[in-house]
C-alpha cells in the first residue's frame, strides 16, 4: 500500500514547461526548437510519441522541470525566447492536468 502512495506522490510532483509555437509553424523548426534548447540542465525534453508531427503541433514541446532549480528554468525560458516561432511557455504541473 505505501509503494501505491510513493508511486502517486511522485506522479503528482511533476512539473514540466509546454512551449506553445505561433500558429503556422512548421514541424521541423517546433523539432528544432526542442533539440536547440535540450541542453539546459535539469530541463529534458520529454519524449515525444510516435506521431511526434502531430504532437509538435497540437500540444507544444514539453520539458520536464520536476528537479529543475529556478536557474534552470529561467536558462531554458531565456533559451525559447530566442526564437521568433515561440509564442509562449506555460509552465504546469500535475495538478493542471484535467483543467
Amino acid at each position: 500500500m505505501l509503494t501505491g502512495c510513493a508511486k502517486m506522490d511522485a506522479a503528482l510532483d511533476q512539473q514540466w514547461i509546454v512551449v506553445d509555437f505561433n500558429p503556422g509553424t512548421s514541424v521541423a523548426t517546433a523539432l528544432h526548437v526542442r533539440a536547440e534548447c535540450s541542453h539546459v540542465q535539469n530541463t529534458p525534453a520529454m519524449a515525444l510519441p510516435a506521431q511526434r508531427t502531430f504532437v509538435a503541433m497540437m500540444y507544444g514541446v514539453r520539458y520536464n522541470t520536476t528537479n529543475a532549480s529556478p536557474a534552470n528554468i529561467a536558462e531554458l525560458q531565456t533559451c525559447l525566447q530566442r526564437f521568433s516561432a515561440v509564442e509562449g511557455v506555460d509552465p504546469e504541473d500535475a495538478g493542471d492536468e484535467g483543467s
